[in-house]
Order: C-alpha cells, then structure tokens, then sequence
C-alpha cells in the first residue's frame, strides 16, 4: 500500500507532519504485539502508524490490514477497539501536547534504523491520557465522528515518550528530509543545534512549564464562528473627486432631489463583505484562507481577531475557547494576534532589541514560570529559542532596517515578525498575505516555521496566502475559500480538490491544489469537465448554495457543535484553574513597568538614529550661532530694549517651531504602535509617558546648546540665577510645546488635518505671547488666546527675569530732546514706563507699562507651564489610547467622470453597491475573450502589438561595486540573450543577483563598475536603448491621479517616435487596453491601494504603460507576479506569452512560479548566490531540458509530480545556508551546454551584424519628442494631477482664508497711534510667517513628482528633468494667485487697508502675489535640495528664520551688528517685501500718540515746548504736545513715514523693492532648476567631468556598452 501513496510534497515534518494524510487510502492494521510509532517517508513526509513490530518497516499488505477510502475512514476509526487492537491513528492533529500520552516504539525513517526512544525526563504515564482514553490530536480533520471522540490506544505494554522526544519530531525542519527515493538530503541544522532546539522548546512548552503555569492552564485555545456577517460602509466603486466638487456639489444634490425624490440624498449604502460564515479553527490546527484581493479574506481575518473597529455591523457568535468576543476584547487580548501584510518595526532598533522589548513586556510572572526561575533567564532562554528555531541568531545584532536604513532581509525581517508573534504566545493568530515579495522557499521556511509555532504552542492559526505552491498548502489542516464575501467551501484541505472536482471543475495536470481552488473563482480561468457546462455553479451566490447544500457544509457544522461541547469542558478547567493573577490577560506588566520598557526601547530607537540626531544638534548649534551674532552683546541702555525682548522671543519661538517635526513622526510610528497594542505589548499611554521621558534628555541637550550660545553671545542677564532661571523655563517651555504638537499628532486622524490645525495654532502661539501684540491692544475676542497660551507664560517669565532689577538709561533716539538746545533735567524717556523728568527707566516699570508683566508671577507662571505640559502629555495619552486601525471596508475603484462603465455609474446614481468592475464589464470581456480564443494562437487582439526583430545579446557581464574594503563582485562573468518571440525567466534564490543583472542589461546601473559587452544586433547600444525597451518595475508607480487611458497615453504620447501621428499613438493605446482587458477600468484612476485599483490591475497597468510605447527591442519586467494571487498571476503570465508569441522579446524575473506559470517560458536564466550563471538555454516540454541536465550532473532525480521550479532551486541549494554540494557554477562553466550557447551567442552576433540597420536602433536620440512637447505633456498632467487633488488645494485655500482671518482680526480696524503703527508692522510680519505651514503642505507634492520620475520615468527616458520641474513649479502658481487673493481680501480691508488709498491696496495686492509666487520657489528649492520628506520639513524652520532673522522687524536695522548689516540685512528677500508693504501701508498716515505713549517733560524756564523741541524735532521727527499742567508730551513720531524710517523703511523705495522680489522669485526657480539637476545626477556628471578615476571608469562602461 505504501507504494500507492502520492509522494508530492517536500516540506519538512512539521510541515508535511504526522498524519499528513494526503493519500486516497488509509490503513487499518491489527496487531497484537507492542506498539510500534513509524514514520513512512515519502518526499519529506511522515505519516505515523500504529502497526506491529513484525511489520516495521515492511509493507502494510497482511491479511489484517484493510484499506479504508480516505471519507469513510473516519467513521471506521471511531468505533471502540479492545485493548490489544490497534488503529491508524487517523485523526490526530499536527499538535501533539507534551502533556499527551504517546505511543511507544520504534521511530523509524526511510533508510534510518530504528531506534528505541528513551525516558529523558520524568515519564509520562498512559494515566495522564485524556479521560475517556484518547490522545490529544496530531491532526484533527473535522468530521463529525472525530469531534467527541478519539480512537482508543492501548495501555498495554506501552513504553514511556518523554516531551524531549516529542519536539524533536515537532521542531524538525528540514533534518532527514529524504526524497522519493529514500537518499537523504543535506541537513539543515546540525544535530547539536537540533538538540539543542529540541531542549529548549522542551524547556518553554513543556510539561513541567504546563504544570507550573497559571497562564497556560487558563488559556483560551480553539476557535469557533457561527453565522459570521460583517458588514462595511461603501460602494465598491466612486467617482473622482475634483476641485469643482465644493462648488458643485450642492447643484448636483438638487438635481438628484428633484429627479430621484428625497432617497437621492442619504448615507452611503451598506455593503455585506463576510456572508454568514460558520466553521472553528482547533488548537493544533492551521486554516489556510484563500481568495482573491478584495474578496474578504483580511476582513475574515481582522474580525477572528478580533479587530472589530470601523466596520457598520458584525453578526454572528465568535468564540475563543468557549469565551465571547466582547469579553475577550475586555479582558484577555492578548491572546488574540492579527499580523497584518507588512513587517512593522522600528528601523533603528536591532533584532535583539526588537525581540528583547517583546519578551520584557509578555514574560509571565512568577507563578506562571518555573520554580526559581527569574525574569531575566525566562527571556535568555526564550530569545534562544526563537532566533534558533527561526534561524535568525546570526542578524541579532543588525538592525530591522527599511527603505532608508538597511538592515535584515525580506526573509529574515518576516522571521523577526513570526518571533515577535511567538513571544505573545497567543492562542488565536491571524496571518495576512505574510509571504508577499519572498522567494518560494523563503515563503516555504516561513510557513514551516508557523506550522511549528502552531505545534509547540498548541494554538489556532490562520493564514491567508495569495499563492501557496503544494508543499505550503500540505502544511494546513484546514482551507476556507472566500469570493465576494461568500465561503465557497470550509473543510479539510484533503477533500478540498475532490470537492470542487465533484462539482463538475477539472483540475489540470500539474495545478497545485490552492491555484486550482482559488481558479474556479475567475470565469476565465476555471476549467470545466465534459458535459458539467450548464450544471457548475457560476456566481459566488451559487457557489455558496451548492456548500451549503453539501455534506461538506453538514461535516463542518456537526464539528463546530462537538467543539462547542468540548470547550464547555475546557471552560470548566479553565474557572477551577483561574486566580486573581489570570482573571485579566491583557497586559503581563503593570504599567508603570510598560513605561519604563517603552522609556528603554524609545532610548535604543533614538541611539540606533545617530545621523538625525546628531545632524538636527548640528542645525542648532549652526543657527544658534547667527541668532547670538545676530544679537551680539546687546547694550545695557534704551537701545537695546527691543532687540533684548526679540531675543527671548526668538528662543521662545525657535523652540515651538522645532516641535513641529513631532508630528511627522507621530504619524509615521503609529502602524507599530497599533499593532503593539494588538499584542498587548503595553498600553499606548505607556508609550507616550515614555517619549515624554526620552524628551527630557533630548530637550535639555537642545535648550542647553541653544540656550548658552545665545544667552552669552547677546548679553542677556549675567547672573548665575538669571542665567539658570531662563534655562529652567525654556526647558520647561520647549517640553510643553513638543508635548503639545504630539498631542494634536495623537488626536488628529491624518497628518494633512493636523498640518492645519498646526498652521493656526503656530500663528496663535506667535501673535497672542504679548511680543508682537501688547495684551493692552488685544481685542476682546482673541484675548483670551493668552491665558492657554503657554508661550505667553514662558515670554512674562523671561522678561520679568531679564528686566526686573535692571536699570536701562535712555539714549538717543529715545532721549527727547537731544543735540545742542537739550538741557540736563529736562529730558525725558520715550520708553514705557518712564518718570517724568527722569533719563532711566527701571526695567521693571518698563514690563508693567509696556506688557503688564510682574517679576512675581514667575514662579507662578513656571507653575502653569508645567501644568500645561503635564495637560498635553495626558491629552497625548488619551489620544493614543484612543486610536483605532484603519475603518474596515470592501477596496474602492475611483472612476473619472463620464468614464464610468454605465452600469457603475447607474449604480453609484442610485446609491446600490457596485459589484467588481471588472465583472461591471464583463460582457466586454467576455467578447474579448471569445476573440482571442476562436483566433490563431496570437489571437486576433495580438496582431496590431509592434513586433521585434532585433536580438539583444552580453557576454563576459561583471559588476563590482565598492566596499568598506574594496570592492564586491554582485555579477560574475553573465552571458546570454534575450530574442523575439521567446519568453525567457530569470530565476534563482534570494540575494542571488536577479534584480541587479536587470537593471545592469537595461543600463539602469549609476553607481559602481560595469564591465561586459552588449550588443544590440551585434552593435553597440544605441543612444535610444533605454527609450527603446520596457522596463515593468517590481513596485507599480504611477502617478495616482491618472486614469488608465491617461497613463497610456503618456508613455505613447512621448516614448513613439515623433514621426508618428498622436491619433496612431492613442489608437494603439486602445489596442493595448483590450489586449490587457482593461477596457471596463480605462476610466479608473490609478490611485493608492485600498483606494483605486488593486494589485494585480495596477501590474496590468505597469505593463501596459511600458507596451504602450511600442518597446521595439525588448521588455524587461521585475517580478510581476510578486504580491498577486495565483489567479491574477497566472493572468498576467498569460499576457505575457500572448506578447512573446506576438514576437516580443521579454525577459522577466520571477518568484515562486508554480509549475503551470513555469510551463509558459521558453528559455531560463538562472543565477545562484555571488551572481553566477547556473543554467542558461530552453527549458523543453515539461522543462524535460532542464531537469535532465541537471540529472546528467548528479542532482537527485526529479519526481515527475513536482515542481520543476521549486526542484531547480533545491537542487542547486538556494536559499539553504549550510549547502555543501558540488558548486552548479563550476558545473555550468565547465558544461557542454555552456560552450554550445558561447557559439549561439557569436552566431547571432554575426548574423545579425549583417542583417539591415533597424529604424529603432539606429535611432540617436535620447527622447523621443521635442523639450516643448515634453514640457506641455508633463505640465498638462501635473495639472490634472492637482484638479483631481481637492484634498490638497482646499486645505491650501483654507490654511489662507484662516490665517488671514485670524490676522486681520487680531489687527481689526488699526488706528493712528504709535502702537497701531507697530501693529502695522507686525501685522506684516505675521503675514510672512504663514509661509512655513504652506511650504509644509506643497513639498510633499514636489517630492511625489520626483519620485515618480526618480524611480520609473528617469530611466525609461521618457522625458528630461526640465520637463519635471516645469510640471512641479508651473501648476502651483494659479492655485497660489488664487489662494493669496484670499489671504489678501480676508486680511488687507479689515486691518491694514481701512482708510488706504487705491494705490496702496493695488500695491499690496501685487506684492501679495510676489510673496506667493516667492515662497512657493522657496520651498520647492529647499525640497530639490533634500532626499525626502522628513529632511525637507526639518530644513523649513532653519531656513525660514535665517531669512526672517535679517529682514528688520525682530532687529531693527540700526540695531544690526556691522557685520550682518553690511550685506546679509541686504541678501534677505523678506527685507524687500516687508519695505515694499510697510512703505504703503503706514505712507501719509499721521500719528496720534495715546496718553500712555507721550514722553513727558518740562521746558526750561523762560521756553515754551515748541521753542525748546523745535530744532530737535526738526532733526528727529515727531511732534510736542503741551499739556493743561503746561507739561511737554512729545510723540516720538508724526507720521508714519517717520515711524517706518526708524526701520529704515522708505516709500520711495517700493518699486525697487518689487523688482527686486521679482528676481528674488525668478532665483528661487532657477535655483530649483540646478538642484533638481543636480540631485538627479547632475552631480555624477560633474564629478566624472572632472574626477580622473570617474572618467575611467565611464570609459571602461562605454567600453562594456560599445564593444563592436
């Protein structure tokens, strides 16, 4: 019988476990002797066995065996045996309990004697059995028969199996693995790790742990679901949101009344995305959840996990271990794990921190650990464990890494995140999509590893994998299948195939099961038997019906109610075993202890970031330096009154601006901090305690090196308690203003709105200190914005510190009068709070009149700075414990309008939920499939797809690339070809140098040496090479707001040849859409994923827009199957064979090619580790070529039901570290076959080189079309982009409408005095300040641009840089004119402008415009200098207030020292805008001084205050009042001309200044121009133009690039 079983399947134990019973037949033996435990090998398999010991060994064909059919077999298990039978012991799960009795004997593999298992420990006796006898499971398939009951083994004569003997079988990966025909394959581990291992999983999931552990006796094990319906807000499909919508929202509202009635208006409708779902999930067991994207498998998941938030309504009973969903939520979350798709981690933390923080917050305490054991051993031991049986110990000590840090691998990162989900030891976990982007035995190790957690810690695990090959599916217990929210079948993945088959679906030759199940989803794809057309089902509707009407559905329903009655056992257990400590489970650590594990973690993420740190202190210190100098030892007299108080007000400021860059972070770290609540790691206010904590060190360093620079190059108070009083309450001020930014970043949903509130709240905090605005002026409605102002307190404080006990002497200009008539004892001060008569204020009068501030409030006010930090940090708190993951809901497709396929656009008319669009449009795809299938192999939609004639061939391809000690070989001497009409795959394991021989031969290399010759029919590359050939990234970018049928016609418009008619382009452009059946989504936007089109829709797009520009040489696609379902990847496979046969020439990398994807290549490539060619040349029928060369060379022989794929990859050891076969590259080089295509390649060199010259390649142009063309195209597209981008320009329009509001109402109405007059000015400045929020909101925007062109657009040379900028720049500009005319009504006519004369609101208007168009090219220069987002948004304050620090208005201009006065007062921009402004503003106004604002005096006697003023004032400027008690009041000024001298500020300067903002403006852009060239690769050219060693290297690129 044994020689009957199917061997498909090469996974490990675990993986292919005990009773993997995949075979059609069972054995039923009879014996009478001692037990025997046998493992019969298959390729990797095991199936245990109780049979006779005469029978070891041998086959099962005695008389006393039967075979059963593998359905009746579970009826014929369950009957009662007497004592000396024994049974197959069918039924047992994958997870064996240690605290299970086993069977003794002899365990045995092929070609391994067997061996008599000893008693390590202490011995498990048969008494510890279940009660009725029976065992834990080793594999539970749900039957009804099973549930209740087990199958009896015997007593007598058993042996003893100690735990230790147990998880050496359970822990076992890829040790022993022997093949079909019993020859051993490498072990992975040796076998002191594989003790060692065993030991240690002994020693964590014991029977003395159980024991011991209050924990584990009182777990919630196995799932159960019964009537599951979750229901989400959403139509499936919308329409593009414009700019135009605001406006014409409420018309189209109207019309819809008035044609549908009042149903028109209303809430969105609710969709069904999980339809009544019953089934449970076995603690041992694994359910494999299979569907395609969008079908309802992550909401499946998220809901057994219990991630209820953002769905309408979820029906239906969940249960863990007989406990409800709400009580689990409530009390024992941690038991519950959801792991989303992508690996979440903190960059700069290592592996071991990563792991380390995870155990410090779930170790158990003391009575759930072992006698004597500590916390500290628990997690040694337990971080051996894992990184051992992960195979992560040797990446310990690197870092996680992302996108900007490097760190681990793919791989290794997803084994970090399996550990991390380990540590939680949960008893439920959810796994989504985890094995997107790994390589097939990547993904094959991963859900090995996942198949022992599940062992080991006996648990429930569910796993949604988009493409599972055989070895992976034989891993799971269970498959549910998923389409449009309906289960289409839930049952053991045994009888899944026979299901379906029986339903009247063909499987074909070689389809593994998981392809072939998710296949009959997809219309297309499905294969139907002869004679069962009209009999399937064909709707997911129909499909429901026929499981539920099937013994498949009734099985599954009997199982759950047995489980039900099971748990009510285990529920019982769990209340007798509960105490206090296990009454909640949701945290492990008080909290207090959280906050310091998160205060420890937040001080390694901070270490592991050195570079940002050290780089954001160097920024300080930098401009804390030209602030002091700017400041530099101010005079103790009247004239350096206002530069002291700008001085505290610039460290108060900087400070608060500074914190902005916490709220970057606070969105960016918020995914890690959901899902390590998930985990019930700690609580959320834990982690914002302890980012309060890391502040402390942080914002002493910051404050320290600011503080003393500034302090003691200005002068301030020299004072030891002066000087510690300021540091104190600047460190307190700068605390609470981090905290109070993080709060909003912790309450606000999205970075955009918190960009708003922000953008207020900034100018809130500057305008209402008391600084710019006394609080005597304030109006009644914004006044009290200073007491919840906490810069405010801090600005008193400071003051009250500098001025209080300071005696100032008045001097010249605020000495009245002064010159040759001034006579001593009767002068005056025109400071604040000056005595009459008297020619020194005391600083403390000078506070009181001038802000009434009071040296006794300082305490008073650290006091309440303090509370308001303390305030913000429990708000931060709230706000984190309050935040939930994204709302739960089906994907959206975006059309445009009038694009919409009619029946979706009926749909979302009506408010009915739109199916799939692409089935909305399934009766034109089904027309185009009938016309592909009835025409000839090319099809008929085929024929107009430009063929190729050319052959692309290299040889001798090296590539070095430098090291911390040399250089590093990454492609070692490649050859090849790549021809029309043949589909070629370039394959190998991980790391293997797949990606980096693409983009050598697609010349996309700019960093390193590339060595090698290629030709294009034997001549060099033509400059046209990288226009002329496709290259479908592995990441799909696009620009999100395009539709299909713009994105198309984008890439045809510029990359075909000008002498092409655009009518041709774009009619070709329709031919590719049907080519792709995308003709129902031409008019869907691209979008972002979840919102736009889905994964395998936008790879379709990516080929499309590479096919569209008629790639006349060859295709090159990266991976274009990664992160795609098996469906959609057999799909775009599909595509590409139709392409090849079309006469394309492709060459495409793959991962994880099941055998009928591999089936459609004609030729392979493939690479083994240091990039070395492997195997190169046709693959043959069944890839018969392949296979037999590698037989001829000593592999092992291939079964003929695996994967070519998978055993290639095997054979050559990918991906398995301790491989210690022959090396396939000295095989290869040494091999017939390699000299045979050396010969080939020369042949086709020279046959070629005579053939006639190719348009395409001879073709000297870079681009395609003209720059103009260009330019017009990307700006048109930009264009768009922005239209279709309300978000953006409405928080643009409204930033400005608030601003400007909040302005002219703080200035409301300004009159004449001499403090109005400083209104004006300040209300000025306060106008410039809006621009750092704005430059904020538009940097992003510039970024995705570049990016777009960095990483697609760049090298596919479809347009120049100059395009890009002018599409960044130009369309930013009328959005700006309208923006600022906003700014400029809501703020010039209730403030400034009451009383101005036409000219000056002209002037001011054009001006606003100006500064517009200034801080725009600002911005965007300062984006074009930095590398990404966070940078960019760091360097806008630094910037901002070194331009602002020089204009004027915080230092006047007399008060500048020489140094900056003499040329970068007259660099700074703002000092033009602000003279421009000011001169108008304040031009003709005459001044009335309020009483408070006189200088009093008394004339000398025998002079009236006319005669003693007049030659002063005649001098000064200002005017002499003389009072009813004959008392002199002087105004210091007379008109406001006067006053803006004084800020050396002249009207008649206004049309400079306007021209020279102008240049300002037009430098700014140019600027952006160079640096964009310059970061774009601007800089290489250089440095090679004049770098000796660059220009050798090009040469010797040329030289690869050009050999003739």
């Amino acid at each position: 019988m044994a020689s009957e079983r199917p061997q498909n399947g090469t996974g490990p134990w675990p993986s292919t476990s005990a009773n993997n019973f995949r075979q059609p037949y069972m054995t039923q033996s009879i014996a009478t002797d001692s037990d025997v435990l046998e493992t019969n090998g298959g390729m990797g398999r095991r199936e245990f066995f109780a049979t006779s010991t005469q029978m070891a060994g041998t086959s099962y064909g005695s008389g006393q065996t039967t075979a059963i059919p593998s359905d009746t077999a579970s009826q014929a298990s369950t009957t009662d045996h007497p004592s000396n039978d024994i049974v197959s012991v069918r039924h047992v799960s994958r997870s064996i309990s240690p605290h299970d009795t086993t069977p003794s004997g002899t365990l045995s593999t092929n070609g391994i004697p067997t061996t008599t298992i000893q008693s390590a420990e202490e011995p498990i006796e048969a008494d510890d059995a279940l009660e009725d006898g029976t065992f834990q499971p080793i594999k539970t398939t749900a039957t009804k028969d099973t549930a209740n009951k087990r199958p009896n083994l015997p007593k007598k004569g058993s042996g003893r199996m100690t735990e230790d003997d147990l998880f050496r079988v359970l822990s076992r990966r890829k040790s022993n693995t022997s093949d079909a025909h019993g020859s051993q394959l490498t072990p992975v581990v040796t076998q002191e790790e594989q003790a060692e291992i065993e030991r240690l999983m002994s020693r964590m999931f014991g029977q003395n742990r159980r024991d011991n552990s209050e924990e584990e006796k009182t777990r919630h094990v196995g799932l159960t679901f019964k009537n599951l319906t979750v229901k989400g807000m959403g139509l499936g499909a919308a329409l593009q949101p414009t700019l135009s919508d605001p406006f014409l929202g409420l018309p189209r509202l109207l019309s819809k009344i008035f044609a549908k009635g009042k149903s028109a208006s209303g809430k969105p409708p609710v969709r069904t995305i999980i339809n009544d779902f019953t089934g449970c999930v076995r603690p041992g067991e694994m359910l494999l959840v299979l569907g395609r994207p969008g079908s309802g498998c992550s909401t499946f998941l998220k809901v057994l996990a219990n991630q209820r938030f953002g769905f309408e309504s979820i029906q239906g009973d969940v249960t863990y271990g007989g406990t409800d969903a709400k009580e689990m939520g409530k009390n024992y979350r941690g038991e519950i794990v959801y792991n989303p798709e992508d690996d979440l981690h903190y960059a700069t933390l290592s592996v071991k921190n990563t792991l380390s923080f995870a155990l410090k917050t779930r170790t158990p305490g003391k009575a759930s650990r072992n006698e004597g054991e500590s916390r500290a051993e628990y997690i040694k031991e337990f971080l051996r464990v894992v990184t051992k049986l992960f195979w992560i110990e040797h990446t310990l000590g690197t870092k996680v890494g992302d996108e900007f840090v490097r760190g681990v691998s793919g791989g290794e990162k997803k084994r970090v995140s399996i550990a991390e989900a380990m540590i939680t030891r949960a008893s439920t976990q959810c796994w989504d999509n985890s094995t997107k982007g790994l390589d097939a035995s990547t993904a094959l190790e991963y859900v090995e590893s996942l198949r022992t957690l599940t062992n080991m810690a006996h648990i429930s695990t569910l796993v949604a994998l988009y493409q599972a090959g055989e070895s992976l599916y034989e891993l799971f217990d269970k498959v549910i299948l998923i389409d449009e929210g309906r289960c289409l079948y839930y049952g053991s993945t045994e009888n899944a195939a026979a299901y379906f088959e029986n339903l009247g679906f063909e499987r074909p030759a070689r389809w593994t099961t998981a392809d072939f199940l998710t296949s009959v989803t997809d219309p297309h794809e499905r294969q139907v038997k002869e004679g069962y057309q009209h009999r399937i089902p064909r709707s997911s509707a129909q499909f429901e019906d026929a499981y539920r009407n099937s013994d498949a559905y009734r099985m599954t329903i009997e199982d759950t109610k047995n489980f039900d009655q099971e748990l009510e056992a285990q529920r019982q257990e769990r209340l007798a075993n509960r105490s206090k400590a296990t009454e909640q489970k949701n945290y492990n650590l008080p909290f207090y202890k959280q906050a310091i594990e998160c205060t420890h973690r937040q001080f390694l993420i901070m270490y592991g970031d050195k570079l940002t740190l050290g780089g954001k202190w160097g920024g300080i210190l930098f401009q804390s330096l030209i602030v002091g100098s700017l400041f530099f030892n101010m005079p103790q007299t009247s004239a350096g009154v206002f530069p002291r108080g700008g001085v505290i007000f610039f460290l108060l400021l900087f400070n608060a601006l500074l914190a902005l860059a916490e709220l970057t972070s606070a969105f960016s770290s918020r995914p890690i901090l959901l899902k390590h609540k998930s985990f019930s790691f700690y609580r959320p206010a834990a982690y914002a305690i302890a980012q309060t904590v890391v502040d402390l060190p942080l914002c002493l360093v910051q404050v320290l090196l600011f503080d003393i620079v500034i302090y003691f190059m200005s002068g301030l108070g020299r004072t030891a308690s002066q000087f510690f009083i300021s540091l104190l309450i600047l460190f307190m001020q700068t605390l609470s203003m981090y905290s109070f930014f993080r709060a909003i970043g912790a309450l606000v949903g999205s970075l955009d709105i918190a960009t708003r509130i922000t953008g207020v709240a900034v100018q809130a905090l500057i305008v209402y200190t008391g600084y710019l605005i006394p609080p005597s002026k304030m109006h009644p409605w914004f006044k009290w914005l200073i007491w919840i102002n906490p810069v405010q307190y801090g600005f008193e404080a400071l003051m009250a510190n500098e001025f209080a006990g300071l005696t100032i002497p008045c001097v010249p200009p605020n000495l009245v009068p002064y010159g040759a008539d001034a006579v001593a004892g009767y002068q005056s001060c025109t400071l604040r709070g000056s005595q009459q008569g008297l020619t020194s204020v005391q600083g403390a009068d000078y506070i009181r009149e001038a802000f009434t501030y009071e040296r006794a409030h300082l305490w008073r006010n650290f006091g309440i700075i303090t509370a308001f930090w303390i305030f913000f940090v429990i708000l931060t708190m709230i706000g984190m414990e309050l935040q939930k993951p994204n709302a739960g809901g089906g994907a959206v497709t975006i059309f445009k309008r009038g694009q919409a396929p009619s029946s979706v656009e009926r749909a979302i008319d009506g408010g009915n939920t739109v199916e799939d669009e692409e089935k909305a449009g399934a009766s034109d795809r089904e027309k185009l499939e009938l016309a592909d299938s009835s025409g000839s192999e090319s099809g008929t939609l085929v024929k107009g797809v430009a063929r190729n004639e050319s052959v692309f061939t290299y040889q001798n391809v090296n590539y070095d690339i430098p090291v911390d000690k040399g250089t590093r070989r990454l492609l070692n001497d490649v050859h090849g070809f790549v021809r029309p009409g043949k589909l070629t795959a370039l394959m190998g394991a991980s790391g293997a140098g797949k990606t980096t021989l693409l983009n050598t031969l697609a010349q996309r290399i700019n960093f390193g040496v590339v060595t090698g010759d290629f030709l294009v029919d034997g001549r060099p590359l033509p400059k046209s090479f990288q226009r002329a050939t496709g290259f479908a990234e592995q990441m799909d970018v696009h620009e999100p707001t395009a539709t299909v049928r713009e994105a198309l016609r984008f890439s045809a418009l510029l990359r075909q040849p000008k002498e092409v008619p655009v009518e041709e382009k774009y009619e070709y452009c329709e031919r590719i859409i049907d080519l792709l059946e995308m003709r129902s989504i031409a008019g869907a936007t691209i979008g972002k994923i979840g919102e736009g089109l889905n994964q395998e829709q936008r790879k379709r797009v990516t080929i499309g827009v590479e096919l569209a520009s008629k790639p006349e040489l060859l295709l090159f696609l990266d991976e274009p199957t990664s992160g795609l379902d098996s469906g959609a990847a057999f799909n775009i496979v599909r595509f590409l064979r139709k392409l090849a046969d079309s006469g394309q020439a492709l060459l495409v990398t793959i991962h994880q090619p099941s055998s009928v994807l591999f089936e459609h290549f004609d030729e392979l490539l493939l690479l083994k580790s240091g990039g070395r060619v492997v195997y190169h040349g046709s693959l043959g029928k069944d890839s018969r070529q392949l296979i037999n060369y590698f037989e001829r060379n000593g592999a092992k022989k291939c079964d003929p039901s695996a994967n070519p794929a998978e055993y290639m990859l095997e054979a050559i050891g990918a991906g398995d570290p301790n491989y210690k076969g022959q090396d396939w590259g000295d095989v290869w080089a040494a091999s017939p076959e390699h000299q045979e295509r050396g010969r080939e390649i020369q042949q086709m060199i020279a046959d070629r080189r005579n053939a006639p010259k190719n348009s395409q390649t001879d073709d000297s142009r870079v681009f395609a079309m003209p720059l103009s063309t260009q330019v017009l195209a990307v700006v048109k597209r930009s264009f768009v982009s922005y239209w279709r981008t309300p978000d953006y320009m409405i928080g643009k329009f409204v930033l400005h409408i608030f601003t400007g509001l909040f302005n002219s109402f703080t200035f409301y109405h300004v009159g004449n005095s001499q403090i109005d007059m400083q209104s004006r000015l300040f209300s000025i400045f306060m106008t410039l300040t809006i621009s750092p929020p704005l430059i904020q909101q538009l940097q992003p925007k510039f970024l995705n641009f570049r990016n777009i062109y960095r990483s697609r657009e760049a090298n596919s040379k479809i347009y120049s840089w100059v395009a890009l900028v002018a599409g960044a720049v130009l369309p930013e500009l009328p959005y700006s004119i309208v923006a600022g005319t906003l700014y400029f009504v809501c703020w010039w006519f209730p403030a400034l402008g009451r009383g101005a004369t036409s000219f000056a609101t002209g002037y001011s208007w054009m001006m606003m415009m100006l500064f517009e168009m200034f801080y725009v090219g600002f911005g965007q220069m300062i984006a074009a200098f930095a590398p990404n987002e966070l940078l960019a948004s760091i360097l806008v304050p630094l910037f901002f207030l070194f331009v602002v620090s020089f204009c004027g208005v915080v230092v006047p201009f007399a008060g500048l020292p020489h140094f900056w006065q003499s040329w970068m007062y007259y660099l700074t921009p703002f000092r033009y805008i602000l003279e421009g402004w000011l001169g108008v503003a304040v031009h003709g106004r005459p001044v009335r001084c309020a009483d408070n604002e006189f200088a009093r005096f008394l004339a000398p006697p025998g002079q009236t205050c006319e005669s003693y003023t007049r030659s002063f004032i005649a001098q000064a400027g200002g005017y002499v009042n003389t009072a009813v008690d004959g008392v002199c009041e002087f105004c210091q000024y007379q008109n406001g001309d006067e006053f803006a001298k004084g800020f050396d500020v002249y009207f008649s300067a206004k049309w400079r200044d306007y021209g020279i903002v102008i240049a300002f403006c037009i430098f700014n852009f140019i600027v952006v121009f160079v640096a964009s060239w310059l970061f774009l690769g601007g800089t290489k050219s250089i440095a090679r133009r004049f770098h000796g060693k660059a220009k050798k290297q090009e040469q010797e690129m040329q030289k690869g690039n050009g050999k003739a």
